[in-house]
C-alpha cells in the first residue's frame, strides 16, 4: 500500500533541500514524481519476480535515488544509502529524520571502504555497466542481485561488462523494461545479476 501522505511530504522536503544543494537540476524539480521517484519505485518489478530482500545496498545514492523511496515504500527492508559526498547525504538525513525511516542509514563513504555485503546492491545513474560491477559485486552476497538502472543503451554496456561479470562469477539473468509516466517515451530497464 503507497503511503500517499509520506510520499507528498517527501516531495515537499525534497525541494526545500534542493534548493539548498543542488540534488537535481531545477528543470527536474517538476519531474520529480514521473523522473525520480517513478523511477526508483521500479524496483518493484524486480521485487515482484525474485522476492523483496532483507537488506539492500544503493551505492552512489546522490539525492537518495532509489534509497529513500524504497524506504518509504519497504519499510520491512534494511536499507544502506551510500555517497562518497558529505552534503547529498547529509541531505538524505533529512529526509530519514523527517519522515522517521527507521530502516534507513545513510552511510558517507567510499563503497570499497565499506565491509558488509547485502542480498540485493542497487545503482542508478552512477557509472558505465563494466565500472560499477566491479564496485558492486564485491558488495553482493552469494546468491544476491545486483540491480543496475539503464537507459536504452544498455547492450552496448552489457558487452563490455563481460569479463567483470566472469572475474565476479556474476551473470545477467534478466533485464526488466518498464516506461516513465512522461509524455514522451522514456524508456528504462533493470539489468538483474546474479551472484553464483
Amino acid at each position: 500500500m503507497v503511503n500517499k501522505d509520506l510520499f507528498t511530504k517527501y516531495s515537499q522536503i525534497f525541494i526545500e533541500e534542493n534548493h539548498k544543494v543542488n540534488l537535481i537540476s531545477k528543470n527536474d524539480e517538476k519531474f520529480l514524481w514521473e523522473k525520480h521517484i517513478c523511477d526508483s519505485l521500479a524496483l518493484e518489478k524486480f521485487f515482484s519476480k525474485y522476492g523483496a530482500p532483507e537488506t539492500l545496498l544503493d551505492i552512489g545514492t546522490g539525492g537518495g535515488f532509489p534509497a529513500v523511496p524504497l524506504a518509504i515504500m519497504y519499510p520491512q527492508i534494511k536499507i544502506c544509502a551510500l555517497d562518497s559526498i558529505s552534503k547529498k547525504i547529509r541531505a538524505v538525513q533529512t529526509f530519514k529524520d523527517k519522515l522517521g525511516l527507521k530502516n534507513l542509514t545513510p552511510v558517507c563513504m567510499r563503497v570499497e571502504n565499506l565491509d558488509q555485503t547485502f542480498n540485493v546492491v542497487t545503482s542508478r545513474a552512477v557509472a558505465a555497466l563494466k565500472k560499477i560491477c566491479a564496485y558492486a559485486m564485491p558488495k553482493t552476497k552469494r546468491d544476491g542481485y545486483f540491480v543496475a538502472y539503464k537507459s536504452v543503451r544498455v547492450h552496448d554496456e552489457i558487452k563490455d561488462a563481460q569479463d567483470v561479470l566472469k572475474k565476479y562469477n556474476s551473470k545477467i539473468i534478466d533485464i526488466i523494461e518498464y516506461d516513465l509516466p512522461l509524455e514522451e517515451n522514456f524508456k528504462r530497464n533493470l539489468v538483474v545479476i546474479k551472484k553464483q
